[in-house]
């Protein structure tokens, strides 16, 4: 079995570390003034959508 360097063929498409911290930063930046409650509210309607295909 081959291991996946940087610079593979394989390893040219999706980023996952770089799409988690990117989608990190977008949360941390949309609920950084958000109360308690405002923030559960987020995530619960985030937890919606996703099991509508609405992400």
């Amino acid at each position: 079995m081959k291991n996946n360097k940087k610079g593979d063929s394989n390893s040219e498409g999706f980023k996952a570390v770089n799409y988690m911290r990117e989608v990190r930063d977008r949360i941390s930046k949309d609920i950084q003034d958000m109360s308690f409650e405002e923030i559960m509210a987020y995530f619960k309607k985030r937890r919606m959508d996703a099991s509508k295909g609405n992400v």
